[in-house]
């Protein structure tokens, strides 16, 4: 067992520590839960009759006999979602890779998956967060038959993995794994299509250029190929162990993706509630397991969502970390892999250069991930330092690779791209935020300038049509709160403030709000927490005071007087009814949610700010 570094298992043990008394509830809830297994002998015969009413005759039999696994499938499928389109066919395959281990498999039911590429910009994205929550309860009543002694989860994207996992976990005394598809293959360079895109930010091109140069990136089923939300939820379950190894970027509709989706189910089936040896997901992902996926989130410069998700993760599983545990880790973990917006490669291009395997075993020679953390396959976390490949129709296992196929795209210990880790924590006079560092050159982590308000993603559009913005300038917009409005990304703002910064302005953005997990090259102060909505300093701010952004130093700080700024009136929300597209149907969540530091969640009791490294 490789020894762990020291800053590692001082915030190992630190999350432990304070979590020992949400950890020991959860797990005495899911032991009570798994004594019950398997749960279809609680059921009476007109409940099971109901239960297996539609299988085919082999499956009916084996069901009734409740001597093998029946695995229920949690599906996030649609066909508008390019990332999801090929689970279309996967419950079919899977009964037939159950049947193979004399088991069954059952689709327990479906959940929502928002694509937030398509709601950007639109009223819609202020569901996209909460969406997480509604697909964690959606998990919880679709496994609430009690039919089933494993979980298969198929989701990919943005919040539907956070959800999927968070809904799984109250269901922890199951073994679940989750079976990506994969993503699409490598279309129009990402670094082009961002080029078009702040063109036409500038009026230099018109919207015939921009779909053909956006439909030529986003070309076919599969998951979006830049590093996002979705290929973070990807390298972090496989970090945590609930995914094979080296799997998640294999492409769809390939025979090693069939193969591998193949092994998964076995290994469900052999590990199940009824099996000989199960393995419950509530001891599958322990602490250590936790903060493997904060130490790979780091050290690939992962999405900032992951600032928010793995909070809630973690609550799901009984542990309670924050921001502060997150930069405790970023100040020793390195950056060590450079795919777009953080360099100019796509996420095939880091599977070919090694991929995950190679990441995980440079962190794990440096001490910086748990080798010992335990897993849904193999082992360990350790037996995934391994690799899957085909021979002769076969899927067989190889070690990791050693070294880099491609240093530009996955770094050396010795030589990474950053000493410290991909995000970090801002803090000061304003409150606490997430700055995410790994695709901001050096010299714009530190923007000193004055505040230009705007109260929406347009009226930035406007002022910088107007020609209001040709100067160094930190663009403050509040009351984009989980509260406020549910958080939505605001990506729009991207193409404006890279033109800004491409003219040779020092701007930034600091907002309540959120980015898309492929926010890029301009520094952003976000998920600023306490939020406007609720009393946050951000809305006392005005045009023109100066505002300090230093992400060496960790700094977020407004230069006037605290009185003052204590004693002036917050601006007022601007008006907008939250009426359409559903929207209105979520007031309840708007009045309940926790900040962003506590995961942004209507799941858990709000612990009191400051709480959590006072334990």
């Amino acid at each position: 067992m490789r020894t762990v570094h020291p800053d590692v298992r001082r915030v190992t043990e630190a999350i432990a520590r304070r979590s020992a008394g949400s950890r020991d509830d959860y797990l005495r809830r899911q032991h009570q839960a798994g004594r019950q297994a398997p749960n279809r002998r609680q059921l009476s015969c007109g409940n099971l009759a109901h239960g297996f009413a539609a299988c085919d005759g082999g499956d009916k039999d084996r069901i009734r006999l409740m001597e093998a696994a029946n695995l229920g499938i949690v599906t996030a499928y649609n066909d508008m979602l390019s990332a999801h389109q090929p689970y279309r066919d996967y419950p079919d395959k899977i009964k037939t890779a159950a049947r193979e281990l004399a088991c069954t498999a059952q689709v327990a039911g479906g959940v929502p998956a928002m694509c937030d590429g398509v709601t950007q910009g639109m009223p819609g994205m202020e569901l996209s967060l909460f969406s997480r929550d509604v697909i964690a309860q959606a998990t919880a009543v679709a496994l609430s038959h009690q039919m089933f002694d494993a979980v298969v989860c198929l989701g990919i994207c943005d919040k539907i993995v956070p959800g999927l996992l968070i809904g799984a976990l109250h269901f922890g005394h199951l073994p679940m794994m989750f079976l990506p598809a994969g993503p699409m293959p490598s279309g129009l360079p990402n670094k082009e299509k961002q080029r078009v895109r702040q063109l036409y930010a500038e009026g230099k091109v018109g919207r015939k250029e921009l779909l053909e140069a956006e439909a030529a990136s986003y070309h076919s089923a599969g998951t979006c190929t830049f590093y996002g939300t979705a290929n973070s939820n990807q390298l972090l379950m496989e970090a945590m162990g609930l995914q094979l190894p080296g799997g998640s970027f294999v492409n769809p509709d390939t025979e090693l993706r069939e193969a591998l989706n193949r092994e998964a189910v076995h290994q469900l089936c052999r590990v199940s509630a009824v099996s000989a040896s199960p393995r419950p997901l509530a001891e599958a992902l322990d602490v250590r397991s936790i903060v493997n996926a904060m130490v790979v989130l780091l050290a690939s410069g992962g999405s900032t969502n992951h600032g928010i998700h793995l909070i809630a993760i973690a609550r799901a599983a009984g542990f309670i970390i924050d921001w502060t545990d997150l930069d405790a880790l970023s100040k020793t973990v390195p950056l060590l892999v450079r795919v777009y917006p953080n360099g100019q490669a796509d996420i095939n291009h880091f599977h070919a250069a090694g991929g995950s395997s190679l990441l995980f075993r440079m962190l794990m020679d440096a001490g910086l991930m748990h080798s010992d953390a335990p897993s849904m396959w193999g082992e360990s976390m350790a037996s995934y330092l391994q690799e899957p490949v085909l021979r002769k129709g076969q899927l067989h296992w190889q070690s990791a690779p050693k070294h880099s196929g491609d240093p530009a795209v996955i770094a050396s210990l010795e030589t990474p791209f950053d000493t410290e880790g991909g995000l970090r924590l801002l803090k000061g006079n304003l409150g606490r935020a997430l700055i995410k560092v790994s695709a901001v050159a050096p010299e714009f982590h530190r923007i000193d300038a004055p505040a230009v308000l705007i109260a929406s993603q347009g009226e930035l559009q406007a002022r910088f049509e107007a020609g209001e913005l040709d100067r160094d300038c930190m663009i403050v917009l509040p009351y984009q709160g989980p509260q406020a409005n549910g958080m939505p990304e605001l990506h729009k703002l991207t193409p404006v403030l890279s033109v800004l910064q491409d003219r040779g302005h020092r701007v930034a953005l600091l907002t309540d709000g959120r980015m898309s997990g492929a926010s890029g090259k301009v520094p952003a102060a976000i998920h600023l927490s306490p939020e406007a909505a609720a009393g946050g300093a951000i809305a006392r701010l005005r045009e023109g005071d100066r505002i300090i952004l230093d992400a060496v130093s960790g700094v977020l700080h407004c230069e006037v007087d605290a009185a003052e700024l204590a004693a002036r009136q917050p601006l007022a929300q601007e008006e907008d009814s939250r009426f359409g597209v559903g929207r209105e149907l979520f007031s309840v969540f708007r009045h309940r949610v926790g900040s962003a530091e506590q995961g942004a969640s209507v799941l858990f009791p709000a612990l009191p700010e400051g709480e959590v490294q006072s334990r």
